[in-house]
């Protein structure tokens, strides 16, 4: 069956995010398994899609759209199906702030941090001491944040929280510890517990610390 939206991905924190939306949103779509272990994100094919080479890219075939980077696509599946975005201006700014928050600061730091934690090949003791205080500083800010709010956006789940929730996963799986945060912990207890983001983390496979 053929589906109007497809999503070309991988099993990455920033994968993770737009097939956690999917799944919340139960919109239908064909999942297409982009392997950057074998370098299929530098392919003609899907340099067509994204000229920058990086997960994810959503495909709209009824729209005739191609986006791609993660806050872009999900602020699009937001407004196509009216959900996981406030309508009330308030709370939906709140929520496009935090998103921002994430795609600027939160997500690039912690990428960063894993690169030279996990994956450089020479160790740097100073990148990896300025990589963990500014994701510490970066889950600070949001601990304060959440201990006054039940979602980011405030009693509105959305799509800041899903943003976050992608790297926080992550953050969980390579044993970058933010437990003594424990309003962030347990705004990720209450992610890690919806049935669409426990579907959303398994796709297109879970991530493993390797």
């Amino acid at each position: 069956m053929t589906h109007s939206l497809s999503l070309y991905t991988d099993s990455s924190p920033n994968g993770f995010k737009i097939t956690i939306a999917l799944e919340e949103l139960a919109l239908p779509y064909t999942l297409h398994h982009v392997r950057i272990e074998r370098g299929e994100h530098r392919l003609p094919a899907f340099l067509a899609l994204n000229p920058h080479g990086r997960i994810p890219v959503l495909v709209d075939h009824a729209a005739g759209l191609t986006l791609f980077e993660s806050a872009a696509i999900l602020l699009y599946l937001a407004d196509k199906a009216g959900r996981l975005l406030p309508t009330e201006p308030a709370a939906r700014w709140k929520a496009i702030t935090w998103l921002m928050f994430h795609a600027s600061s939160m997500g690039p730091l912690l990428g960063q941090r894993v690169h030279f934690e996990r994956v450089a090949p020479q160790r740097n003791p100073e990148a990896i001491e300025r990589y963990r205080e500014l994701t510490e500083a970066a889950f600070s800010t949001l601990d304060g944040h959440l201990a006054n709010h039940h979602w980011l956006a405030g009693d509105a789940y959305s799509v800041a929280d899903i943003a976050t929730f992608g790297w926080t996963h992550i953050a969980r799986i390579v044993d970058f510890d933010f437990s003594h945060h424990r309003h962030l912990t347990a705004w990720h207890e209450r992610m890690a517990a919806r049935p669409a983001v426990q579907r959303g983390i398994a796709l297109p496979e879970p991530a493993t610390d390797a």
